[in-house]
């Protein structure tokens, strides 16, 4: 018996969808754009939210920044879903593989005793500063305005929460169940710790979400995750204890890279809208800016002893050229 095999090509009806189609043309459109643009709802509401009635369920008046069109808040990474959890899995995979390789080796017994102790006093208050962000960000998703914003703040919550679990895991791994009770007990009443806490706890009833994204994710992060992760764990206690503790918290650093052009684009495309934008922006950040300065002055303390000062300003500066690249201004 003979069987011929042929190929046919099958032309598709339709390249994506009409509304993807009025933006962008009639060619193949990414699944990023199909996965983003214009999804959120904006007419046929029932009713207006019972808990909010002078707004819609879906409200540009939520925050004083305006845009023509909310959906130039695109994001660089192009993170959809499957993308977004495709991207974290291999993350997932080669941390657990760090965890493994240290746990095997025992190499967590090995760290030098007094870094280990600065480790855990730094590390275990910071899983609260990550629940807050995780609020935070919720929130953003929640009430900001297009669907290109919405998500990624979502993301950015999930990742903030997988943070704090991390953080969790190496305290379990170097200090046990007392490390983390520790950490709680330092965040709600050591005093160096207060004035962090004073900064989630503001953030967590600040309402404009524009501002709260500043505040969240331009200031606090663009400080707390390079002080910490760079000039602590990669620096101090790395050239101390070798690269264990970089190992065990690796996902925070390169999070802290990626999520921070997320962070400018977003930013930078707000800006570019008008004048008035770009004032606000500019006093939101240093004001933020300025009060998170202030809040991490006695972490880093903690994490760095006499060596503080100097990489408070180091990201500090780093912190100010992100912020010309944004095209806004930077004060504190």
């Amino acid at each position: 018996m003979q069987v011929d095999l042929q190929t046919i090509a099958l032309k598709p009806l339709r390249n994506t969808f009409k509304h993807i189609e009025k933006r962008f043309g009639d060619k193949v459109a990414s699944r990023y754009q199909e996965a983003t643009y214009d999804l959120q709802p904006t007419d046929n509401f029932h009713y207006k939210p019972t808990w909010d009635p002078e707004r819609e369920i879906h409200d540009v008046r939520r925050t004083k920044i305006v845009l023509k069109d909310w959906y130039v808040l695109k994001d660089p990474r192009q993170f959809y879903y499957g993308a977004y959890t495709q991207a974290r899995a291999r993350q997932q995979d080669a941390i657990e593989k760090s965890f493994d390789f240290i746990e095997e080796r025992g190499l967590e017994n090995s760290l030098n005793a007094e870094v280990k102790a600065i480790a855990l006093k730094t590390l275990m208050p910071l899983r609260h500063v990550a629940w807050g962000a995780n609020m935070n960000n919720n929130m953003m998703a929640a009430y900001a305005y297009g669907a290109a914003l919405n998500q990624a703040c979502t993301y950015a919550s999930f990742d903030h929460l997988g943070i704090a679990q991390y953080l969790t895991r190496l305290g379990l791994a170097l200090g046990d169940v007392d490390a983390l009770k520790a950490g709680k007990a330092s965040w709600e009443k050591d005093a160096e710790w207060q004035p962090l806490r004073q900064f989630v706890e503001e953030t967590l009833v600040t309402r404009d979400v524009m501002e709260l994204f500043v505040a969240q994710n331009f200031a606090l992060d663009g400080l707390l995750y390079p002080l910490v992760y760079k000039e602590a764990v990669d620096g101090v206690w790395a050239v101390k204890s070798g690269p264990t503790i970089g190992m065990m918290t690796v996902f925070m650093a390169d999070w802290q890279a990626e999520t921070a052009k997320w962070v400018d684009a977003v930013l930078k495309a707000a800006a570019a809208e008008s004048p008035e934008n770009k004032a606000l922006l500019s006093e939101w950040a240093s004001a933020w800016a300025k009060k998170a300065k202030a809040a991490l002055v006695p972490v880093s303390k903690i994490a760095l002893g006499v060596e503080a000062d100097a990489a408070l300003a180091d990201v500090s500066f780093a912190l100010q050229e992100r912020a010309k690249k944004i095209g806004i201004e930077l004060n504190f």
